[in-house]
């Protein structure tokens, strides 16, 4: 298993790089949108962490900025149905940060801004999505301060606290404060901590 190179930028072409190692060595890298764009000028030293998928009729190597992105690569292509291209793909649109978000909202319809994953494919992976990433509450928490918020969870309970008579500008913060704390909340139990807290503030 190749796992990481280190080399000199040679070419790019379409999403791809050449790295060539101080061995002398070349080696084309697939690299995910983002990466390929912060790429540096020919010449200039590139490290990469990396995952080879063997394929009946090739060997492909894929690049990552991170070992954290490279590990959710693996997760992906790990998923039925999505292969290395389509995980590439899917890298390409959602840092792994965006994933865990996708998943903390339920955001299944999020996933079809990848180019071919249709309504369907996308019900597939975030299923598979939700089982593999398996988030602790750190990375909950994380994932809902990097969202801003704007969760299905964080939504429904705001929209119940406003039917209630509540206003958005009075409850919006003690919501995502309440959220933040306790991510794993679904929106019952998130109605009935804010409105606690609502009550030992009066």
């Amino acid at each position: 298993m190749i796992a990481y190179l280190e080399g000199r930028l040679t070419e790019i072409w379409d999403n791809s790089c050449l790295l060539v190692t101080a061995g002398g060595v070349g080696y084309a890298v697939a690299l995910p949108a983002h990466t390929l764009a912060a790429l540096p000028a020919k010449g200039e030293p590139v490290s990469l962490f990396t995952s080879l998928a063997v394929r009946e009729d090739a060997l492909e190597l894929y690049g990552f900025s991170s070992f954290e992105e490279r590990q959710t690569f693996d997760v992906l292509v790990s998923i039925s149905k999505v292969g290395a291209r389509t995980a590439l793909g899917i890298l390409s649109v959602f840092r792994p940060d965006d994933l865990r978000r996708i998943v903390l909202e339920e955001d299944v319809l999020a996933l079809t801004r990848v180019s071919g994953i249709g309504k369907k494919t996308a019900q597939h992976v975030f299923l598979e999505l939700k089982y593999k990433l398996n988030l602790n509450r750190e990375q909950q928490a994380a994932a809902f301060a990097a969202s801003g918020g704007a969760g299905t969870v964080f939504r429904d309970v705001l929209g119940g606290l406003i039917n209630l008579g509540y206003t958005e500008e009075e409850c919006a913060p003690l919501v995502r404060k309440v959220l933040s704390a306790e991510p794993d909340l679904d929106v019952t139990g998130g109605l009935r901590a804010v409105l606690k807290a609502l009550v030992r503030e009066k």
